[in-house]
Formats: C-alpha cells, sequence, structure tokens
C-alpha cells in the first residue's frame, strides 16, 4: 500500500486567517498569537477554518480498503482507476498473516491471535487432503487471475470481466481533501478497533500531511 503527496494549497496561517476574517483581520507572517488561535480552534471544534487547506495524494491500495477510504465523504473527492477501460495485468495484496475472528461477541475485527490455518478437504481421488491457508489463497488468485486473461484474450469487455477479480487487487486514485477532512480519517483510522491495513495506510497520510501543517496537524489529532 502507498500513500503519494501530489499536491496542496494553504499553510497553517491559511487556518488562522480564516478564522480571524471573522474580524476582519489578516496575518501576513504565522505569529504566535496564530499557534494559540488554531489551538482553541481545535480544541473547541471551529473545524470550518481547517476546511480551507486542500491536500491531494495519490493512494494505491487493495479494493478492501478503498472501499473503507470511501466511506468517508464528507470535505473528499476522489477519481479512482477504471477497469472498465484498463486491462493491465492486476496486483493482488497478500498479508503476512491471517489473523483470528474476534472475541466477547464482537461483530467486526479481528482477533489477537495468528491463525496459520490448516485446510481439511476430499480430493478427486477421495483422499483426505490438508493444506495451508496462505497457499489456497495463492491459488484462488492464480485461478481469478488466469481467468481474467483469458477473457480479456478472448475479447470480453474488461468492464465484464472485471467481475472476476478479488477485492484484494490494489487499485488507485486520486484523493482530494481538506485538512479538516484528512485528520477525521486519521483519527478514526489509527483507532486501535480500526482494521489493521486500513491503520497503516492512514499512518502513511498523517507522515505526509503532518510536515504541512504542523501545527493544525497536531491540534487537531491531539483534541
Amino acid at each position: 500500500m502507498k500513500a503519494e503527496y501530489v499536491d496542496h494549497l494553504g499553510t497553517d496561517r491559511t487556518v488562522a486567517n480564516a478564522a480571524r476574517v471573522s474580524f476582519d483581520k489578516h496575518h501576513d507572517m504565522l505569529e504566535e498569537s496564530d499557534l494559540k488561535l488554531i489551538k482553541y480552534l481545535a480544541e473547541h471544534n471551529h473545524w470550518s477554518p481547517f476546511a480551507h487547506p486542500q491536500i491531494q495524494l495519490r493512494m494505491n491500495a487493495p479494493i478492501f480498503v478503498r472501499t473503507q477510504c470511501f466511506k468517508h465523504k464528507q470535505g473528499f473527492v476522489e477519481n479512482e482507476v477504471s477497469r472498465r477501460y484498463v486491462d493491465d495485468d492486476p496486483v493482488f495484496y497478500s498479508p503476512d498473516s491471517w489473523r483470528s475472528r474476534p472475541v466477547d461477541g464482537a461483530k467486526q475485527g479481528s482477533g489477537s491471535d495468528t491463525i496459520e490455518g490448516l485446510f481439511q478437504y476430499t480430493n478427486d481421488n477421495g483422499d483426505r487432503v490438508y493444506d495451508n491457508i496462505h497457499h489456497r489463497y495463492q491459488a484462488m488468485l492464480e485461478v481469478c487471475n488466469e481467468l481474467y486473461s483469458e477473457m480479456i484474450v478472448d475479447g470480453v469487455a474488461p468492464e465484464q470481466a472485471r467481475m472476476v477479480l478479488p477485492q484484494s487487487m490494489y487499485t488507485s486514485w486520486y484523493w482530494t481533501g481538506s485538512l479538516a477532512a484528512y485528520a477525521r480519517f486519521y483519527k478514526q483510522r489509527t483507532d486501535p478497533h480500526a482494521q489493521k491495513e486500513v491503520q497503516d495506510l492512514a499512518v502513511m497520510v498523517g507522515e505526509i500531511i503532518e510536515p504541512l501543517f504542523p501545527y493544525s496537524w497536531a491540534a487537531l489529532c491531539e483534541s
């Protein structure tokens, strides 16, 4: 997975001046009073000044992670690579480990254990066979990829051939959002209850944005 910087608009001073315009004030340089104002705005949930700065990133993540990112609508716009138009070889995500199901009645998330996982099934000869989860997963990816490639070669429209590709396929999108929107995404998706994969991606996003808006980012993410 990857988050890459593309462009941004504004600085910490943008946030302070957006708030000071209420009094028809403007600072040409970032001053100590601006830092105090930024902290006050974040602590008291005055979010609109933080909506003026904009950040554009290029994201690369599996579809199941992209789906969680796209749940964040307010303050964001996204444009994604479309497999209606492109039919290059797909790339798939493989986890380092397989996590257990949650315990104590939780309906989502993961448990703290790692599943080594052996599948038990009967082959065509009637023999009982055991196989590792990861081996079966890789085999499934190969089957899906082969079928997709064959459908493309046989002239099937990419918009239909893509139906056989799994949620672990990587996709890419431009993601433009306000500083306020990215801070909400970061705080929600770095929470320990969020899925680990989207936590990892949110950390990458934070590492890009924090140097661009150091005072505002700290105020928003610590409030």
